[in-house]
């Protein structure tokens, strides 16, 4: 097979991966003359999936051929899909060649497993090596590291990728993964970020000393192929970016796949779903938000028809309204329509004057969904905890009176 065959079936079998954004690299350039690549320059053409998703990374797989049998992986060996297999040099002449023609800004490399874990990630250590070593490559590279290799395999990746990530892949992984265990996925989490907070308390000691996996770590977890709810899946997500302080968790829908296992389902979920995980996540991470402010047990999975954020405030209605002249900043966050930026900008407004609607409207906050949940100088809206539930939800959305 020729390497246009290759990088055809290769690249194709990596686009169930979403874990694979750029941000959070060192600031490298090629300014001074003497490497290739940089992550912050402009000029980086980006090419977008069918899906919508945009990339501008060479995103690809050293293999195809896989020893295991997840039944949700398209890769598995007992898969009949064609296969191919990139070596190490081959991937590296790729990266610079399509760096080169100002196709991308770096790679994204993962694999299916071949004879065992620690041969497999000897290749893909030794594609980021050589791009960074023998060719002084310095734009963004993101490796997907094998939970049971060697930890010292997992460290030297870690010394030459940006950002480095173990798939999750599902809150019950074992059901369709019998070869994965969990516990060793999350050792390995552990293990990672261990040497990336002691990388960064010997750079703050030194800027000589080498760093480790800059942009931190990630995972993805399947969306829809097991009948998890979005309570369990987030809960999983809230864990891990507490006990192993991950970068990001990335949320993929479900694809189905040829000869697929009977326990698989015959339709993907909805797109719009992952997008509502998205949203969750991003209230955890930047709003303060737990799992039991984003879904209930009575309730475990997110509204499709509705961001959770207006759907959390709409289901704890006795909560609001809340005064934007008094309330502190927690409370602020919670209310639909209002984000980081216009609640640090209402903090610092009212310490001088009482915020009125046209103080919003200045802001540009969306009052048409921040209305119903908030108290001004010149506005009350209805009292809307007293009224009837039947009637409560459908006054939430009536223009309030000011």
């Amino acid at each position: 097979m020729d390497l246009a065959a290759k990088l055809a079936v290769l690249a194709d079998a990596a686009k169930y991966d979403a874990s694979c954004a750029s941000s959070g690299s060192n600031k490298r350039h090629s300014r001074d003359g003497k490497g290739l690549g940089s992550t912050t320059g402009s000029g980086i053409c980006h090419s977008y999936t069918p899906d919508g998703r945009c990339v501008s990374l060479l995103k690809i797989l050293l293999t195809n051929f896989c020893i295991y049998d997840c039944l949700y992986c398209i890769n598995r060996k007992s898969s009949d899909v064609r296969r191919a297999r990139f070596t190490p040099d081959e991937v590296v002449q790729l990266t610079l060649d399509f760096y080169r023609r100002n196709y991308i800004e770096g790679l994204f490399l993962s694999s299916g497993i071949i004879r065992n874990p620690d041969y497999t990630m000897e290749q893909v250590v030794k594609v980021a090596r050589t791009l960074r070593v023998e060719h002084s490559f310095r734009g963004y590279i993101h490796l997907k590291t094998i939970p049971e290799a060697a930890p010292e395999l997992i460290a030297e990746a870690g010394r030459w990728a940006d950002r480095i990530s173990i798939n999750v892949e599902l809150p019950d992984l074992q059901t369709l993964a019998p070869e994965k265990n969990i516990w060793r996925i999350r050792t390995s989490m552990t293990v990672i970020q261990q040497k990336i907070e002691q990388s960064k308390a010997e750079r703050r000691e030194s800027v000589k000393a080498p760093s480790f996996a800059p942009g931190g770590q990630s995972t993805q977890m399947i969306v829809g192929a097991t009948p998890t709810p979005d309570r369990a899946i987030l809960a999983q997500a809230s864990t891990l970016y507490g006990a192993h302080r991950l970068r990001r968790v990335y949320y993929s829908a479900f694809s189905p796949i040829p000869s697929a296992s009977s326990k698989l389902p015959l339709i993907a979920p909805p797109l719009v779903r992952e997008h509502r995980l998205y949203q969750a996540d991003w209230l955890m991470r930047f709003y303060g938000f737990d799992v039991a402010e984003i879904t209930s047990e009575a309730q475990p999975d997110l509204p499709l028809d509705v961001d959770p954020k207006l759907a959390g405030a709409v289901r704890n209605v006795a909560s609001f309204p809340v005064d934007l002249n008094r309330a502190p900043r927690e409370l602020l966050l919670r209310v639909p329509g209002l984000g980081v930026r216009n609640v640090d900008r209402i903090l610092g407004m009212r310490r001088w004057h009482r915020l009125t609607l046209a103080d919003l409207t200045k802001l540009r906050v969306p009052l048409s969904k921040a209305l119903p949940f908030i108290v001004t100088a010149d506005h009350v809206p209805k009292l809307v905890a007293q009224l009837p539930a039947a009637q409560r939800q459908l006054d939430l959305f009536v223009p309030a009176t000011t």
